[in-house]
């Protein structure tokens, strides 16, 4: 296995941009800084002889975690692991910590791990630490201090999405919109991201006024129940912004319901990129998507060889998400690079 007793914090630039441009058909970005991590007693064990577990957070009915798993495991097999171990805490804090120590005990070289929440991991960190396991956090960020509980997150920079969010509101309204805002679980890092960024925007524009935001909790069938009753409180609102795009399908349904045509009578911006939505970008339904991308698996493979071998790797990586708009959603979707 991997020792990582004394990971040190390196400030170079040994991995920077070029070497992460290499990457580029995986969608990652860059290194958000040169802040790096490095084994100080790596293995030098190959890819084709480590034992890896993959945690991953939520039912993979979430088209997100299903593209995020299944990059996971492609990557995997690409890159000739010996076995992938996965498990998956189907939104349960407690068994995402036992998933982990489960892996722990069967001796897995190094982790995966996708959390559910910005905290609770730390007993299955601590574990690890103990039995010189490195842990990739992929996704939401989570409470831990890296290069000691985990060696790197790769995510996407949830405040910008969001910005990017409401700059094509913005557009979309010509700058006068009264807004319903659908906001994912309330205490979430993504949430509070995503919440920040958006108003962000809007609270530079007068003719922009949130009239009522409310938690939908990820989900379509509680996004479609707060914006029916929201509805009936603000019958005139022109604009919907959704955390997430389980929740615009909920709004969707929601407006029909009641008589109101999305795209036409509301304007609506989202963000995840997935399929079901870009379809509704394509033909008018929905102004804008902005991509969460789930392809971790080339990168945090190329990562995990890099500390086996006792180069340094970025504490920090982040994804390049795409925009999709009524100008490139159909390319996107014939490309085939719609998840």
């Amino acid at each position: 296995m991997f020792e990582l007793p004394h990971p040190r914090h390196l400030v170079a630039g040994l991995l920077g941009l070029a070497a992460v441009a290499t990457l580029g058909a995986t969608g990652v970005a860059s290194a958000a800084d040169n802040a790096q991590c490095q084994a100080d007693s790596p293995s030098h064990k190959p890819l084709s002889e480590m034992t890896v577990g993959f945690a991953q957070a939520q039912n993979l009915a979430n088209p997100f975690r299903a593209g995020e798993t299944a990059s996971i495991r492609s990557a995997a097999k690409a890159a000739g692991i010996k076995k992938l171990v996965y498990a998956n805490a189907d939104s349960d804090q407690a068994k995402q910590v036992s998933d982990i120590q489960a892996m722990i005990s069967q001796g897995v070289d190094a982790l995966i791990v996708a959390p559910l929440n910005s905290t609770g991991l730390q007993p299955a960190f601590k574990a690890a630490r103990a039995h010189h396991i490195p842990v990739i956090t992929i996704d939401r960020h989570t409470a831990g201090k890296p290069c000691r509980d985990f060696i790197a997150f790769m995510g996407s920079d949830f405040h910008k999405q969001a910005v990017r969010a409401a700059q094509q509101l913005v557009k979309a309204t010509n700058g006068q919109a009264r807004i319903v805002e659908l906001q994912g679980a309330y205490g979430n890092s993504v949430e509070t991201a995503r919440t920040k960024g958006f108003a962000q925007v809007i609270d530079q524009h007068k003719g922009m006024q949130i009239v009522a935001k409310q938690p939908g909790d990820w989900s379509t069938t509680k996004a479609q129940k707060v914006m029916s009753q929201i509805l009936l409180s603000h019958p005139d609102i022109n604009a919907v912004f959704a955390q997430s795009d389980n929740m615009a399908l909920g709004a969707i349904k929601a407006l029909q319901q009641f008589g109101k045509k999305p795209g036409r009578d509301v304007k609506i911006v989202t963000i995840d990129g997935v399929k079901a939505v870009v379809k509704k970008v394509a033909n008018g339904e929905v102004a804008a998507d902005v991509e969460t991308n789930p392809r971790f698996g080339p990168r945090a493979f190329s990562m995990l060889a890099h500390y086996a071998d006792g180069k340094p790797v970025p504490e920090q990586v982040i994804m390049h998400d795409t925009l999709y708009t009524p100008d490139n959603a159909a390319t996107k979707l014939e490309q085939g690079s719609v998840y």
